[in-house]
C-alpha cells in the first residue's frame, strides 16, 4: 500500500497554519502535578487533514483544548507553545481569542448535548454564531444556517431550526454542532470525535463535508477519533498518541501498511473485521503501570458457539409490534402521528445474537424499550418463552423482568457516581432477592467480567470507560438473565477497549447461555458478533437473515447503502467522498 497524499488534488502543499511546539501540560492534583501531554510537537498546514488517534486519557482532547486556548484552570503548561495567526494561543488576551474562535479557528466537540444550550433553539444558536463574526442580516444568517443543516444531513432543516436540543437525537445534535463550527468557513477546524454518534451513512456525508471544506477553502482539519476506519478514509497524515507521548506520525497509507510503534500495530489489530466474524479479537497487553507489555495479548479463546442450531428454541418472538408518538411542528400546529415502530416482527433463538442495525431515529432504541416493557406498545405481541409480556399485569411483569437486562450506551451516565461498585452491581439483587449473599455474588460477577475484587469498595470515577462498562455488564448479569439487550454498548469505547468488551460478551454468552439483542450503528461490530441481522429503516424491518447472507448478498437497497458507507481499511481510496 502506497502512502497517500491527497493534498496533491488541491495543488501545491499549503502553508503552516497551526503549530504545536514541544507542548507539555500537567494537571494539579492533591499529590502534585500529573502529566497529561508530554513534549508533543505537531504542525497542521492548510488543505490537509491530520488524524490524531489514541485511547481515552491519552491526551488527545487536552491537545485540542490547548489549540483553542481553552485549557481548564487547573492545567499547567510546563513547556511549549501553540502558534496560530501570529499569536501564542496559550498566552493570548481574551479579546484576541474571542475574535479568532469561531471565525478563524473552530471546534466540533464530542458531546453535542453538553455543548448546545438547552434553552435556545438550534437554529438561533447557529445564527448567533454567524452574526458574531459576519456582517449580514439575521435573515441572511438564517438562510445560511438552513443550508448548512441540509449539507450535514438534516432531513428537515426548517424543523431543526425551530427545535431545541432535547427534541433531537444525539446524531442530529452532532450535525447541528458541525454546522455551527463550519458556519464562518474557518481556516482551522478541530474535530473532536465528530462522527462517534453518527450512523455510517450520515458519517459518510459529514466526512465528505469536512473533506469538501478542506479542498474548496483550504481549511486545515485536526480530526481526533478512535475510529481507525474514519482516519483511513479521510486523513492525509496520522499522529498516534499514548499516555501523553507522541508514538509516531506518518502518511496514512504508510502508517497502516507498516506501523513503526507496537502500540499502533496493536490498535490496528484490535479492529473487528467483517471478513473474520465470531472470532476472538486481540487486545493490548499492559503491565501494572499501564505501559505496553506486549504487542498483542493472545489469551486462549473459550468455546465460541457457531450460529444457533436450527432446532434451538425460540426465546423472543415479536409479532406486528407498533408504537406511535404524537409530535407538533410548532406550538400552534395540531399534533401529528409519528410511527417509531411500524408493524415489526422478529424472532431470536435461545443462545444466539441478533444484530439490529439502522440509522438514528429509525426506532431501534424504541424497540428495545418496548421489549423491556419500559413503554406500552399500541398493538402487537412480545412473547418471551411463550408468555406475552404485553398482557402481563404489574406483579407478573415485575417477576418476568428478572429474565432480561439492558446494557446502556454510555458507561459514564448509567452508573450512580455516589454509589460504590458493590451497591451498583447488587441493586437488582436488593430488589428481587433480598437476603441473598450480595457481596459473595458481586465478587463472583466481578471475576466473570475481569475486574479485581477490591473494586467493590471503589466509586465509578476511579475506573476507565471500559472498566465502567464491565461494571454495567456485571450488574446486568446479577439475576442470571436469559436475554441481554446491548444498546450501543461499545460505541463510546476506544477500539482496544471495545475489543476487550466484545471478547467479554462472547465469553459470557458461552458461560451463562445468554441470548443477545445487539443494537449498533457500527456495521463491522454487528457483523463480528451477530448470528442473524435485522435491518431497520423508518420504523420497519426491511431485511433480516443470517449475518453472512445479509452482508455478502444484501437484498434491500437500504442495506446495500449502509454497507457501501462502511469505511474499509486496505482498499483503494476513492477520489472523492459523497457530499449531499
Amino acid at each position: 500500500m502506497e502512502g497517500r497524499n491527497r493534498r496533491s488534488d488541491c495543488g501545491m502543499p499549503g502553508r503552516e497554519v497551526l503549530k504545536i511546539d514541544n507542548l507539555s501540560v500537567a494537571f494539579k492534583t492533591g499529590e502534585g502535578l500529573r502529566t497529561a501531554v508530554n513534549g508533543v510537537s505537531l504542525a497542521l498546514t492548510s488543505g490537509e487533514i491530520l488524524g490524531l488517534v489514541g485511547e481515552s486519557g491519552s491526551g488527545k482532547t487536552i491537545l485540542s483544548l490547548a489549540a483553542m486556548g481553552l485549557l481548564p484552570r487547573n492545567a499547567v503548561v510546563t513547556s511549549g507553545r501553540v502558534d496560530f495567526a501570529g499569536e501564542n494561543l496559550l498566552t493570548a488576551r481574551p479579546d484576541v481569542l474571542r475574535k479568532l474562535r469561531g471565525k478563524r479557528i473552530s471546534m466540533i466537540f464530542q458531546d453535542p448535548m453538553a455543548s448546545l444550550d438547552p434553552v435556545f433553539s438550534c437554529g438561533s444558536q447557529i445564527v448567533e454564531a454567524i452574526l458574531l463574526h459576519e456582517r449580514m442580516t439575521r435573515r441572511q444568517a438564517g438562510e445560511r444556517a438552513r443550508d448548512l443543516l441540509a449539507r450535514v444531513g438534516i432531513a428537515d432543516p426548517a424543523r431543526c431550526m425551530r427545535s431545541y436540543p432535547h427534541e433531537l437525537s444525539g446524531g442530529q445534535c452532532q450535525r447541528v454542532m458541525i454546522a455551527m463550527a463550519v458556519a464562518c468557513k474557518p481556516d482551522v477546524i478541530i474535530a473532536d470525535e465528530p462522527t462517534t454518534a453518527l450512523d455510517v451513512t450520515v458519517q459518510k456525508q459529514v466526512l465528505g463535508l469536512l473533506r469538501s471544506l478542506n479542498q474548496e477553502m483550504g481549511a486545515a482539519i485536526l480530526l481526533i477519533t478512535h475510529d481507525l476506519g474514519v482516519i483511513y478514509e479521510v486523513a492525509d497524515r496520522v499522529a498516534v498518541i499514548y499516555r501523553g507521548d507522541l508514538m509516531e506520525e506518518a502518511a496514512t497509507g504508510d502508517l497502516f501498511a507498516t506501523p513503526r510503534s507496537p502500540y499502533t500495530e496493536a490498535l490496528i489489530a484490535s479492529m473487528p473485521s467483517v471478513s473474520a466474524p465470531k472470532t476472538r479479537l486481540p487486545v493490548i497487553g499492559r503491565d501494572g503501570s499501564g505501559a505496553i507489555a506486549s504487542i498483542v495479548e493472545a489469551r486462549p479463546a473459550r468455546r465460541l458457539r457457531p450460529v444457533a442450531e436450527p432446532e434451538s428454541t425460540t426465546l423472543l418472538n415479536i409479532r406486528n409490534l407498533t408504537k406511535t408518538f404524537w409530535t407538533r411542528q410548532s406550538a400552534l400546529s395540531a399534533p401529528q402521528p409519528f410511527r417509531a415502530v411500524d408493524d415489526v416482527s422478529l424472532t431470536i433463538r435461545a443462545r444466539s445474537t441478533l444484530g439490529l442495525v439502522g440509522e438514528s431515529g429509525c426506532g431501534k432504541s424504541t424497540l428495545s424499550r418496548l421489549v423491556m416493557r419500559l413503554m406500552q406498545p399500541d398493538s402487537g405481541s412480545i412473547e418471551f418463552e411463550g408468555r406475552d409480556l404485553v398482557s402481563l399485569d404489574h406483579d407478573r411483569l415485575r417477576a418476568a423482568r428478572r429474565d432480561f437486562a439492558l446494557v446502556f450506551q454510555n458507561p459514564y451516565g448509567s452508573l450512580n457516581p455516589r454509589q460504590t461498585v458493590v451497591d451498583l452491581v447488587a441493586a437488582p439483587i436488593d430488589i428481587h432477592e433480598k437476603g441473598r449473599d450480595r457481596e459473595a455474588t458481586v465478587a463472583r460477577l466481578l471475576d466473570a467480567v475481569g475486574l479485581p475484587r477490591d473494586a467493590m469498595r471503589r466509586y465509578p470515577h476511579e475506573f476507565s470507560g471500559g472498566q465502567r462498562q464491565r461494571i454495567v455488564v456485571a450488574r446486568a448479569l446479577a439475576l442470571k438473565p436469559k436475554l441481554l439487550i446491548c444498546d450501543e454498548a461499545v460505541s463510546a469505547l476506544d477500539v482496544s477497549v471495545q475489543a476487550q468488551v466484545l471478547n467479554l460478551l462472547q465469553d459470557l454468552q458461552d458461560e451463562f447461555d445468554l441470548t443477545y439483542l445487539f443494537i449498533s450503528h457500527d456495521m463491522s461490530v454487528v457483523r463480528h458478533v451477530s448470528d442473524t441481522i435485522a435491518v431497520m429503516q423508518k420504523g420497519r424491518i426491511v431485511e433480516t437473515g443470517p449475518a453472512a447472507d445479509v452482508f455478502d448478498n444484501p437484498q434491500a437497497e437500504y442495506t446495500r447503502t449502509l454497507l457501501s458507507a462502511v469505511p474499509k481499511i486496505g482498499t483503494a481510496q476513492p477520489t472523492a467522498l459523497e457530499v449531499r
